[in-house]
């Protein structure tokens, strides 16, 4: 009997210890996937509120509203569209509306918009124009629309086109900055195109309550705009002008030998081709003629820089054997010039001879043939 009943007590503490093993097992199997299935969880909830964020267009901020707001969608907006935002405010002109409720039901009358004062910018008149209801202009959906608009007697007086870039501004009070939309495109005006703007610039359900920023001080909003004008373009025309209908101009150089001009003599002003000139000659040589031979310069009397084909002489005062150079290209002088250091040697100038100095005189001619 007592067998017995040990044999009955050894089964039980053996089931016993089985049992206890398999607990603790599940214990560490929970224990083990519990914080991959709470990682998991995390991952999907961030990557969940991330994708929210980026697909609804929600500003960097935890607001909660009970205002529905249309969601901007991002991968509309033409790749010229920049969406910003900056602590300066608009340049060119501003709107402060005390109650931008209160606007947007007087403007009822005045088809949905509210027109500024004229303003100038660029030299031109212009308009800013606020659309704060719905569906107006028409398309506009559940946006408030931005435009401006220029004075038409601007191309009646100018018979012309105006170019300018455009940035739409609104004031966000909770980060003390401006929200701008804006093209990168300047954007052409003329006298059938005299407005220009943005249809889709804000959700108007942001300026519906104030947690947004876009309405503060009890409902006011502050809009603006950024207007610059391009300039019209300064037009160089260039031409290549050959055969030049001038004379050769002649120039003469009394007492060449006296030193008073040591440096360099200058002619008197001349005119070839519709231009005035001046010629430049170095008794002593610049250049690689410095020291061993005549250099001579033909100079633009306006600083104009083109290019020049010109022939320069020396003239044979006896023989008439002239020696004769000819320049063509850009200036190739500092003092904006074409010529060539070494017209003639220092030895055939003083050599009696050849009739290139007689009595201390020498005498040169320049013949313009070509010039840009």
């Amino acid at each position: 009997m007592f067998t017995e009943e040990k044999k009955k007590n050894t089964n039980y503490g053996t089931m016993f210890v089985y049992c206890f093993f398999c607990l603790v097992f599940v214990v560490e199997v929970v224990r083990f996937a519990k914080p991959y299935y709470n990682f998991q969880n995390l991952v999907e909830t961030e990557a969940a509120i991330e994708e929210g964020l980026l697909d609804v267009g929600i500003l960097p901020c935890n607001i909660r509203s009970s205002v529905s707001i249309p969601a901007r969608d991002h991968k509309k907006l033409s790749a010229t569209i920049r969406e910003e935002t900056r602590t300066r405010p608009p340049v060119t002109y501003c709107v402060k509306f005390e109650s931008f409720d209160t606007m947007s039901k007087l403007v009822k009358d005045n088809g949905d918009k509210y027109e500024s004062h004229p303003f100038s910018a660029g030299g031109y008149n212009w308009t800013f124009l606020v659309y704060p209801n719905a569906d107006k202009p028409v398309g506009s959906g559940g946006y408030v629309s931005l435009y401006v608009k220029i004075d038409n007697s601007s191309f009646i007086e100018n018979q012309n086109e105006v170019y300018a870039w455009i940035r739409f501004l609104t004031y966000k009070s909770t980060t003390d900055t401006y929200h701008e939309f804006y093209v990168t495109d300047a954007q052409r005006f003329h006298l059938f195109k005299q407005e220009y703007g943005m249809l889709n610039f804000l959700e108007i359900g942001y300026y519906q309550t104030p947690v947004h920023g876009f309405i503060f001080n009890g409902g006011q909003s502050v809009f603006g705009v950024d207007i610059v004008v391009s300039n019209p373009p300064i037009w160089e025309d260039v031409s290549y002008e050959e055969n030049i209908p001038g004379p050769v101009i002649g120039w003469r150089i009394d007492n060449f030998s006296s030193g008073e001009h040591d440096s360099y003599y200058t002619s008197n002003s001349f005119s070839s081709g519709g231009r005035n000139w001046v010629l430049k000659v170095y008794p002593n040589g610049v250049g690689t003629g410095k020291g061993n031979s005549l250099s001579i310069y033909l100079l633009s009397a306006s600083n104009k820089k083109g290019y020049v084909k010109a022939k320069f002489r020396v003239i044979d005062q006896i023989r008439s054997n002239n020696v004769e150079k000819q320049v063509e290209g850009w200036p190739n002088a500092e003092q904006n010039g074409w010529g060539v250091d070494k017209l003639i040697s220092f030895a055939d100038v003083q050599d009696p001879s050849k009739g290139f100095l007689v009595n201390d005189t020498i005498k040169f001619e320049v013949e313009i043939m070509a010039f840009t």
